[in-house]
């Protein structure tokens, strides 16, 4: 049971109660009793009280009709289901397919915008003539800049506005972005050449409403839910099950992953506007789109859970490790050795702990408690695991650039190439819901949970092959004629439907490492701390961008497959050593849910 720095009123953005305060959870409702015998009755209150411990309890953990606590044997043995997604999520979840529509649609399009001449006659749309490397690059800038974004804003929700300002403020920005594209799209516009510098001054907007949006819907989503301890619901055929936490969570996300890529497919419309209309058309629909997002949440104001802004956590934790780092010197010269309570030796952030601290008045001015940096230390070790999913977000990142321009070099027949992107998603829609419906519960009633880290990793081995499939028909793009290796703005002889097996190999690999990152984020996270750990697991895209930036000078034809196949290497090497690393962590995880 977490307390410390844990609220769980709901709707009250504007609370005085200080940051730092203790806040008890609400006793559970009474445990059943199976005993046939006092001594029984006790032990199974005494087995109640510890799964209480071993679990965040709020008012919100009350028992409905047909359901019951379950033992400490039920916990061990039984098999785990997700619980109903509340109704005020999907409004969330709508919102986040608004939002996303706007996303895809407007830089699904970025690459031909930017890469090639306008109204030129035999080649693919575009506007601003800048080449295959300027649109790789701005597209790199592009997807940098929108998830460096999000600590910002996560530091903003956090310190002053909460979660449902904050995106409803950056969502206006947004649309301000949209505005100044789609207008500086506008024939005349390009003609006189504004495209270049409103397409500059649109993705630093866009890109700002995006991280102050992305940073804060993960975690409003999941923060609509509102039980913590698991329980024992019968169903209408009088089957028993358990429902899970974090089993939820994982539905949820996989939910509203799905709701992304649906948004995603309006790349198809702005796609098929800017080849047979014009490229404002094209801007002009998602840009409409996300004057619905704004509607559709502002609409569900009065029915989200909203938690209240209670300092911007970041500051204390930065704070927190400082001082670890110096009492932990300070201690070992004093020779002051601490342990902790299971006999391990302690670590340099149990230093920061008040009650380890060697100066009484530096303790008692701490603006920190113990547990605090029990949650803080949590942290630190949930975050280590994003440090491999740069180099995924790498290979990711060449479905909107490079895998745009490889298509464009191949027939597609009366399909513009950069509608192929598409593919992902149109995999993605399908196959999240045989995941959450069919395999996840199967391979659960069966005994088999694979763990969050293996699911990564699993991901990451999925991208390599992907990005390897990439190199492969990059070579046959070369070894094909009547352009060979420098087909420029022209076509070869080969089909473009050979790209979708590496289409369909990255939507396998972001429901195994994507959305398993989200929730792993998410999970992993003391309440307070959410906003920014799914930050900085936004953030590991940035990484990403850096390292597409590395990429930019083969990122040009005849040296393509070399891009790829690198990417390739790398991903595969990184997946191997991210499992070497981390795979305790899944038997660990095990193991405390056994225990719990």
């Amino acid at each position: 049971m977490v307390f410390g720095f844990k609220r769980n009123r709901a709707n009250d953005e504007n609370s005085n109660v200080p940051f730092g305060t203790v806040q008890m959870p609400t006793p559970p409702s009474p445990p059943p009793v199976y005993a046939d015998n006092d001594d029984d009755y006790e032990k199974e209150l005494d087995s109640q009280k510890s799964i209480d411990l071993a679990y965040e309890v709020t008012e919100h953990d009350t028992l409905n009709e047909n359901e019951r606590w379950p033992t400490s044997e039920e916990l061990a043995t039984m098999v785990r289901v997700a619980d109903h997604v509340p109704p005020r999520a999907f409004l969330i979840i709508v919102t986040e397919f608004c939002e996303r529509f706007t996303y895809y649609g407007v830089s699904g399009i970025f690459q031909n915008y930017i890469q090639n001449g306008y109204k030129v006659p035999g080649s693919n749309p575009g506007a601003i003539d800048g080449g295959k490397q300027m649109a790789t690059g701005l597209g790199n800038f592009f997807q940098f800049w929108c998830y460096i974004t999000p600590i910002f804003a996560a530091i903003i929700a956090d310190q002053w506005w909460g979660k449902y300002k904050t995106i409803l403020v950056f969502a206006v920005l947004y649309l301000v972005g949209d505005l100044i594209l789609t207008l500086t799209a506008l024939p005349s516009s390009i003609r006189s050449g504004g495209a270049l510098p409103g397409l500059i001054i649109s993705m630093i907007i866009i890109g700002l409403g995006t991280g102050g949006i992305k940073s804060n819907v993960s975690p409003l989503v999941a923060e609509q839910y509102q039980r913590n301890r698991p329980f024992i619901r019968k169903l209408k055929n009088g089957k028993e099950v358990l429902v899970d936490r974090d089993t939820t969570i994982q539905s949820i996300f996989n939910w509203f992953y799905w709701a992304i890529n649906v948004g995603s497919l309006s790349a198809i419309a702005t796609s098929e506007l800017e080849h047979n209309v014009d490229f404002w058309p094209a801007y002009l629909l998602p840009t409409l789109m996300f004057v619905v997002c704004i509607i559709v949440f502002w609409l569900g104001r009065n029915r989200y859970v909203r938690n209240p802004p209670s300092g911007s956590i970041l500051l204390v934790a930065v704070k927190c490790m400082v001082t670890g780092f110096k009492q932990s010197r300070k201690a070992k010269k004093a020779g002051h050795v601490i342990t902790r309570e299971d006999g391990k030796k302690a670590s340099w952030m149990d230093y920061a702990k008040p009650s380890n601290m060697l100066d009484s008045e530096e303790s008692e001015n701490a603006a920190w408690n113990d547990n605090f940096v029990d949650e803080l230390h949590r942290t630190l070790r949930a975050c280590k695991v994003f440090l491999f999913f740069p180099v995924y977000w790498l290979c990711y990142g060449q479905i909107t650039n490079n895998l745009v321009s490889q298509a464009g070099e191949m027939n597609t027949g009366s399909v513009p190439n950069d509608i192929m992107q598409n593919i992902d998603p149109l995999f993605l829609i399908v196959f999240i819901p045989i995941f959450d419906k069919v395999i996840y519960p199967g391979l659960r009633r069966c005994g088999i949970v694979i763990g969050p880290v293996t699911r990564i990793f699993v991901g990451f081995l999925l991208a390599a092959i992907a990005m390897a499939y990439a190199a492969i028909v990059q070579h046959l793009i070369y070894t094909s004629g009547p352009y060979y290796d420098n087909p420029g703005s022209n076509h070869n002889d080969i089909s473009a439907a050979i790209q979708i097996p590496a289409y369909a190999f990255i939507a396998c690999s972001e429901i195994f490492a994507s959305i398993t990152g989200l929730e792993y984020a998410y999970t992993r996270a003391p309440h307070n701390m959410k906003s920014i750990v799914m930050s900085i697991f936004l953030f590991t895209n940035c990484g990403g961008a850096i390292l597409a930036f590395a990429f930019n000078p083969i990122s040009a034809d005849p040296k393509l497959v070399e891009n790829f196949a690198i990417a390739s290497g790398l991903m595969g090497g990184f997946a191997f050593l991210f499992f070497a690393c981390f795979f305790k962590y899944d038997r660990k995880d095990r193991m405390a849910n056994k225990n719990r």
